[in-house]
């Protein structure tokens, strides 16, 4: 789930220029605010999206091609931030200064505390409408865009999370190669396997970066332990015995095995696995370019399980959509959104940008079969959604929550502390949080 940059996933040149072929760049217009909903006046939308290089040169012409279809509507599209992280705190002050867009980008764990703003719109209902087709989102992709029940935005970006293996390294050993059946014992007893200290080969990798994208590796393991991330509440319970769990392992194969490396940057495992130097990493689509660009012999399958439980996670991302008090930007922004996650469009934004499609009916289209073609275990990838079957919280504690078990994490995997200990400490401190708000 790394984004470097601003582009959550790395977007690639040759396959954007096919989704900007065609874009034509119309004039602007000139908005306007007025107090009644009028479907034909000026009206001007600021889009935050949250994405870098040719995706933000593809974003400009989708939105320069939404205002050729509907030329009283300009958008104006700019990247909104320094870097994707930077959003939530670029939000928050405009917020306060009333200079917020019509739409951003957000990462999924934002999306309570940007409900809880009080800024949202609200497509509750809109979304029911039979030509929106809601249902063809994932489920995890609609109930992250659904804090509290009620729907503030449209998914964004969908991915899972998989086990990648290098063909190569398990031949050199004689291992078998990992099958949807495998427990978490098989994928321990191959890391130590596939360490190879002379030849600098480590069998896979952790962050320790202290993030979300540390912390929702975890998240499944807590499941198929038959844990929980928080109640219904908000209040933690990932420092149940199951989450220790989760967490014995991966100290265990840090700390006795030595057979994973420990990424504090977050952006050091992919191009590890893409250059030969790691046997397995459990990563998703974005991972896909620098692997096969490095020209590694890879094969991908489902997660390790536990009882025959192989669930996995899904981080969608939201593009959030933010109340004026403008019945026509609200209009206008809803119209755009519905327009930009359309199966017709998606195929020259998402899938065009190496990403899984946003819609269960473009598994079947000529660009996904092009996009498997290009990047082989895509189509295993988005099978694997079938095995997401529970949604990280949206409540609004949990930025806190992540940053706290972010910590436990990094503390255990570096020999600090015990799992049940961090994870107890990291749970005392979310309560406390939430107890002072």
């Amino acid at each position: 789930m790394h984004r470097p940059a601003l582009a959550r996933h790395r977007q690639m040149a040759a396959l954007l220029a096919i989704a900007l072929a065609g874009l034509g760049l119309a004039a602007c217009a000139k908005t306007a605010s007025p107090s009644s909903l009028d479907t034909a006046a000026d009206v001007q939308l600021t889009w935050w999206t949250g994405q870098s290089e040719d995706a933000e040169q593809a974003a400009e012409a989708l939105a320069k091609e939404f205002t050729q279809l509907h030329p009283n509507v300009t958008i104006k599209a700019s990247s909104g931030a320094p870097t994707t992280p930077d959003l939530l705190q670029k939000l928050t002050a405009a917020f306060a200064s009333d200079t917020y867009p019509d739409v951003s980008y957000a990462y999924g764990a934002w999306m309570g505390r940007l409900a809880d703003s009080g800024k949202t719109l609200d497509f509750t209902e809109k979304v029911t409408a039979a030509d929106i087709k809601w249902d063809e989102f994932p489920e995890p992709a609609r109930i992250t865009a659904s804090p509290g029940g009620r729907v503030v935005g449209f998914p964004a970006l969908v991915d899972v999370l998989s086990l990648v293996y290098n063909k190569t390294l398990f031949d050199e050993k004689g291992l078998a190669y990992p099958t949807k059946d495998w427990t978490w014992q098989d994928f321990r007893e191959a890391s130590k396997a596939l360490t190879d200290p002379s030849r600098q080969i480590v069998g896979t990798s952790f962050l320790v970066s202290g993030d979300e994208d540390a912390v929702w590796r975890l998240w499944p393991q807590v499941w198929q332990n038959g844990g929980a991330i928080s109640d219904a509440d908000g209040n933690p319970t990932f420092d149940s015995p199951a989450g220790a769990e989760a967490l014995v392992l991966w100290r265990q194969m840090t700390v006795d095995d030595q057979s994973v490396y420990l990424d504090n940057t977050g952006v050091k495992h992919i191009p590890m696995f893409a250059s030969g130097k790691m046997g397995m990493i459990i990563t998703g689509p974005w991972s896909l370019y620098d692997i096969t660009q490095g020209g590694v012999d890879y094969g991908v399958t489902f997660l390790p399980g536990t009882d025959g439980d192989h669930q996995s996670i899904s981080g969608p991302d939201i593009w959030a959509a933010f109340d004026h008090g403008d019945p026509n930007r609200a209009y206008w922004t809803f119209e755009f959104l519905a327009w930009l996650t359309s199966a017709d469009v998606d195929k020259r934004w998402s899938i065009a940008s190496g990403n899984l499609p946003l819609r269960s009916s473009e598994k079947a289209s000529p660009e996904f079969a092009t996009l498997i073609e290009t990047y082989p275990g895509m189509d295993v990838m988005e099978a694997n959604l079938e095995a997401v079957v529970q949604a990280r919280p949206t409540h609004d504690s949990y930025v806190t929550l992540s940053r706290n078990v972010g910590e436990a994490i990094s503390q255990v995997l570096q020999g600090g502390v015990s799992p049940q200990e961090a994870l107890s400490q990291a749970a005392a401190k979310t309560r406390d949080a939430m107890a002072a708000e």
